[in-house]
């Protein structure tokens, strides 16, 4: 089998790799589909991931494939199994995981972080961590669930009642999702800000009200336009710079929620509107991976509640690593996959 290894220092190099023999409570995955995040970016730039990251390893978190050999002691698995993986593996004996917030495990590791990935042509996993696919399914979808299982976390947090107007800032995958799950939650009036025209046509094809380009036009204005009101009573931040993270304070109405959603840079920093926060009753929010949601994202999916196809809009195969990071990067891009067992 072969694998793409991040080397460090934005180098990657496909090797062969050995199967190695399964653990009795792993199964191997012949992955077929392996998302590029965001958070892939930012390791191949030298930052931190979800989790300490020791090149050389194999890269790629949010994958799904097909169940080709389980472990002695796998139940609930067999080979032909079409599986999405949830990546994030918490210790469950830590302060945090036993006081119902694994999601800040003190021995957090995660698959396609700390352990080999999903860029390769085989996975193994744990079974704990695969979760059963409609076998109708595309894969590239199926990849999707653990963004989508992510963006469930954060918009629990959100607290989107019915009838709320919420702002996503940011029409990449991640808020394009957030635009889908607002309207699920019952939000009245959905609005995208993003300047990349591909982005806002996607996000009103998904769902949005309004799609709005923030660097023509004031969004504050439109969106309390569309609010009637002081602004969005929730507004999620999917960009990750301080321009987004200022027009979300700006957008967010009386007693608004302002979800800070992105993966900033570890040093990134943005003054604090004060007074807006006192003035408005302001609650801020951030979210951090998907602890007990990969299920929930992997039904929605299923049932096709969630349309992913508009968000995935390029392909490659694992030797072409780079450049699948650096279209991932770029503004005629929104979902980038990889295919590692595409001829």
């Amino acid at each position: 089998m072969k694998g793409a290894f991040f080397l460090g220092n934005r180098e990657f190099e496909v090797r062969d790799m050995e199967k190695r023999p399964l653990a009795a409570d792993e199964v191997r995955i012949r992955v077929m589909a392996c998302g590029v995040c965001g958070t892939d970016v930012h390791i191949y730039h030298g930052e931190a991931g979800s989790a300490e990251v020791t090149p050389p390893v194999v890269l790629g978190h949010e994958y799904a494939g097909i169940v080709e050999e389980v472990g002695a002691d796998v139940k609930g698995l067999a080979p032909g199994d079409h599986v999405a993986v949830d990546p994030n593996i918490y210790c469950g004996a830590c302060t945090p995981c036993r006081d119902g917030k694994k999601q800040f495990c003190e021995h957090l590791q995660a698959l396609g972080v700390t352990r080999d990935g999903g860029f390769a042509q085989y996975s193994a996993a744990p079974a704990a961590q695969c979760f059963k696919l409609a076998p109708e399914l595309p894969f590239e979808a199926g990849a999707m669930a653990e963004p989508l299982a992510c963006c469930l976390h954060g918009i629990d947090a959100a607290g989107i009642r019915p009838g709320s107007t919420v702002c996503v800032i940011g029409g990449g995958a991640i808020g394009l999702l957030m635009v889908q799950l607002a309207r699920l939650s019952g939000a009245a009036k959905v609005i995208l800000s993003e300047p990349v025209e591909l982005r806002r046509s996607a996000g009103l094809s998904v769902g949005a009200d309004l799609a709005v380009d923030p660097l023509r036009e004031d969004l504050s204005a439109r969106v309390r336009e569309a609010a009637g009101k002081s602004g969005a009573d929730v507004v999620i931040e999917c960009v990750g710079n301080t321009a987004a993270t200022r027009s979300a304070f700006e957008t967010a109405g009386f007693g608004a929620t302002v979800l800070l959603f992105s993966v900033p840079a570890p040093t990134a920093t943005v003054p604090l509107p004060l007074f807006d926060v006192y003035k408005k009753e302001l609650a801020i929010r951030g979210s951090f991976i998907n602890p007990d949601t990969h299920l929930r994202a992997v039904e929605l999916l299923s049932a096709g509640r969630i349309n992913v196809e508009p968000l995935i809009t390029h392909t490659f195969g694992i030797g072409e690593m780079e450049q699948a990071i650096k279209m991932q990067m770029g503004g005629e891009s929104i979902k980038v996959m990889v295919l590692p067992n595409k001829r």
